[in-house]
């Protein structure tokens, strides 16, 4: 299993590797211009695939673009929620969530891409706003996940874009093999 893999009943090293690894693709880029650049990254992934490919995994058990694209979706709905209870709220509870079993129950595979990639771009531009009106001390703000333990809206931020690297590099990979 892979580094990325981040099962919903994970141990907590796993879900410390997990997170580890997420901010190693990050790196020293700035989250912020990762956060702005990953709307207009997602459409350039699927300018000139069929509805066909869009929904092919690039192999049996493993996610299509289409899917991912709804992933991508849901978690910026999912950010959305903590973000704003951090804000709001003094040292709120984050839940987690399977994202496999969103994946299966949540009808990813029929869903149309066009209408994830709207979800995900207005969303985007929201919490975006809602950044940056933040304060230095917004952004040290805590919420209490409930796998990862504390984390400071400052660290989501980073988190968030080393996921939309993951899924970006995904969506390649999966664009090469449907190709």
């Amino acid at each position: 299993m892979s580094v990325f893999s981040n099962p919903a009943a994970g141990t907590p090293e796993q879900t410390r590797d997990y997170v580890k690894a997420i901010l190693a693709l990050l790196g020293d880029r700035d989250p912020m211009e990762v956060l702005r650049a990953t709307p207009n990254a997602m459409t350039q992934a699927v300018i000139g695939l069929s509805v066909e490919q869009r929904r092919q995994p690039e192999a049996p058990g493993k996610w299509s673009i289409n899917d991912m694209l709804q992933h991508l979706g849901d978690s910026e709905i999912v950010w959305s929620w903590r973000m704003r209870l951090i804000l709001a709220q003094d040292r709120p509870t984050l839940t987690g969530y399977d994202q496999d079993a969103w994946a299966a129950r949540l009808g990813y595979g029929e869903a149309a891409s066009e209408d994830a990639l709207e979800l995900f771009g207005v969303l985007r531009r929201a919490n975006l706003r809602l950044l940056a009106r933040a304060t230095p001390a917004d952004l040290l703000r805590v919420g209490l996940h409930t796998e990862r333990g504390e984390e400071t809206l400052e660290h989501q931020c980073r988190l968030y874009a080393g996921h939309d690297l993951l899924h970006l590099r995904q969506l390649a990979r999966i664009r090469a093999s449907v190709s």
